[in-house]
């Protein structure tokens, strides 16, 4: 059963992707040229993290954090908050995202880490509060073009203050893909460390992925009030 829930949900991700394969270029354009358009900035980015692996960033990884760092060099996001818990390696996600960011010149002063999130709804949940809790009043979402789009609704229905989508464009950050940096990551490694496929079972994973272990605000609110 679980088997084919599975097979199921891997087809319906590759039938989303086809069909949506030219909206993941055009909509990041379309949602970029409308920040600029509109003169937009934010107080911060929130960058979701990706599993450090191999000892080395991965391409989506490496995509987020370039993208967050324009973002910050052109004026349009002004901190960024990596977010990322130690899932399913034993490193911080958002402690390794923010040694890449250093080395391209992002100063420690305007990161800020979140690292209890284990799921993408949590990563922006648990970041808006770290807005918050910073007096931030404007936040955005820096992300590659699949996350965005899969989270787009939950983003728009959960929180008071608006979380505007700037996905990263996947032909923009071609000209980057020179970029191979080295960090020791000793800064953000954790000991004891569990992988979540061995404290979690595959059902409980995905409820997580919905959200349903997020600790909304007051009994029975499903949404986080405004910054």
């Amino acid at each position: 059963m679980v088997q084919r829930i599975i097979a199921a949900l891997g087809i319906l991700l590759v039938m989303v992707s086809l069909n949506g394969c030219v909206s993941y270029r055009k909509r990041p354009t379309r949602l970029y040229e409308e920040v600029l358009s509109k003169k937009m900035t934010f107080d911060a980015g929130i960058v979701p993290g990706v599993p450090f692996q191999n000892g080395k960033w991965d391409t989506v990884m490496k995509g987020r954090v370039i993208w967050a760092v324009q973002l910050y060099n052109q004026g349009i996001i002004r901190n960024i908050i990596f977010s990322g818990g130690a899932v399913y390696s034993p490193y911080y996600e958002a402690r390794i995202m923010g040694l890449y960011a250093q080395q391209l010149g992002i100063p420690e002063t305007h990161i800020f880490y979140e690292t209890r999130a284990e799921h993408s709804t949590e990563n922006v949940f648990y970041s808006y509060q770290i807005a918050r809790q910073e007096g931030f009043k404007s936040i955005a979402l820096v992300t590659d073009p699949f996350q965005s789009s899969m989270i787009k609704g939950f983003t728009r229905r959960r929180f008071g203050t608006p979380v505007i989508h700037i996905p990263f464009m996947v032909d923009t950050l071609k000209k980057y893909n020179h970029i191979d940096l080295i960090i020791d990551p000793a800064p953000a490694y954790v000991q004891p460390f569990r992988s979540i496929l061995d404290r979690e079972g595959f059902f409980r994973r995905f409820r997580g992925t919905l959200g349903a272990f997020i600790p909304w605000e007051g009994k029975g609110r499903r949404k986080a009030r405004a910054l």
